[in-house]
């Protein structure tokens, strides 16, 4: 790997603060002996380069001022090879610590032009762009920069973020994401992980289109309900899939014919080796637990107004093994449930169970109990519903 390529994925990879990108840079090309190479063409510029390069990392490491002869070494190569990207990049450098950003601009473009596949070039000019207000210039360069580094869009994603956060910049991040979708998912994706940021994903990524598939929508959701933001995600959620949701039917899908929209407000089944679930026509959902080991076939994160409730279904199966399954309700990050019925007795009865107002959303889980002798149990549940006490159901 050369010295260049070494210097390039480092800083593109890191994608910090400009400073502390340029110490990370040059301390990186410390493993970098060229003493075998020195030995053969002590005055290849390429040679001198490596050694002046060191000779910052070094300086840069002791936290002492760089030595002048490694700038000399520097402007020397560029003098004798004219082509090298490395003496204009630390030009840049230079002239950005002394705060002449015209200059510091100009030695970046010379090293750009000389190497266009050069990531620092290209990254030291996105920042300064940025920086300076010259925002359409510094977005295609940090498309550039995707494009080249070998982490892609990923490299680039939280730099764009953070730019994106502030809504002035919209206009031409919109531009952005209208030329680069792959580039868009990735730096949405990384605004979803931070809650607050939920206006500013919706507002970027445009007009909902059911069943298209983002790769931001999951990532929000996750990020607003681990804050406690149920309400908000779930309306979020609805509007996204055009959703009519219904303030009586507190359980989506309950007829288990509408696998689009994604968990935690649909259910998620398991096909694991607790068992399987499964969507089946007419209504139905069929769930096998192997009977090896506990765990979850199907759960639905529910928000719910206090109050009581009773939950009502019809089962079909082998009843001596109905007990091995049961539902539970769960208030989310609740260490225990808070209200449980085997499959058993729910086919008999309604299940019942009161929502405290301390409970702002929970899960709906259907689980295997194993046993010491593995028994397999399969059933096929319909007719599923969920109703405030009193009310129609």
């Amino acid at each position: 790997m050369t010295l260049v390529r070494r210097l390039a994925i480092l800083l593109c990879a890191a994608l910090l603060a400009v400073q502390i990108v340029r110490n990370a840079a040059v301390q990186a090309l410390a493993d970098v002996l060229p003493d075998s190479a020195a030995r053969v063409w002590p005055g290849h510029p390429e040679v001198r380069t490596q050694s002046a390069m060191i000779a910052i990392a070094s300086a840069t490491g002791k936290q002492q001022p760089v030595p002048p002869s490694a700038l000399r070494a520097m402007t020397a190569s560029a003098v004798q090879a004219p082509l090298m990207s490395e003496p204009f990049l630390v030009r840049g450098v230079q002239a950005q610590l002394a705060g002449d950003d015209a200059l510091a601009r100009k030695a970046f473009i010379a090293a750009e032009r000389r190497d266009p596949r050069a990531l620092p070039a290209h990254y030291f000019l996105a920042e300064l762009d940025l920086r300076t207000g010259n925002v359409e210039h510094g977005l295609s360069e940090l498309a550039v920069l995707a494009s080249l580094s070998p982490q892609g869009a990923l490299a680039v994603a939280p730099f764009i973020a953070n730019f994106a956060r502030d809504p002035r910049n919209w206009p031409e991040v919109r531009a952005l994401f209208r030329r680069d979708q792959y580039l868009a998912g990735y730096t949405l994706a990384r605004l979803a992980a931070d809650p607050a940021n939920a206006a500013s994903v919706v507002a970027l990524a445009g007009p909902a289109r059911p069943g298209a598939e983002t790769t931001w929508l999951e990532p929000l959701l996750t990020s607003m309900t681990a804050a406690g933001k149920y309400a908000q995600a779930r309306a979020l959620w609805a509007s996204r899939w055009k959703l009519d949701l219904s303030p009586d039917e507190p359980l989506f899908d309950s007829r288990f014919n509408n696998a689009a929209p994604p968990p935690p407000f649909n259910w998620a089944l398991t096909s694991s080796t607790v068992g399987l679930a499964e969507r089946l026509p007419g209504g139905r959902l069929h769930a096998i637990f192997y009977g090896q080991q506990d765990g979850a076939l199907a759960r639905q994160l529910l928000v719910l107004q206090p109050g009581a409730y009773r939950v009502t279904m019809k089962i079909d199966g082998d009843p001596a093994r109905r007990e091995a399954l049961s539902w539970s309700l769960t208030c989310d990050k609740a260490p225990t449930p808070l209200a449980t019925t085997d499959l058993a007795t729910a086919s008999r009865q309604a299940w019942s169970f009161t929502v405290p107002e301390s409970c702002a959303a929970a899960w709906l889980e259907l689980s295997g109990r194993a046993e010491d002798i593995p028994k397999a149990a399969d059933v096929t549940i319909s007719e599923l519903r969920m109703s405030r006490a009193g009310g129609n159901g």
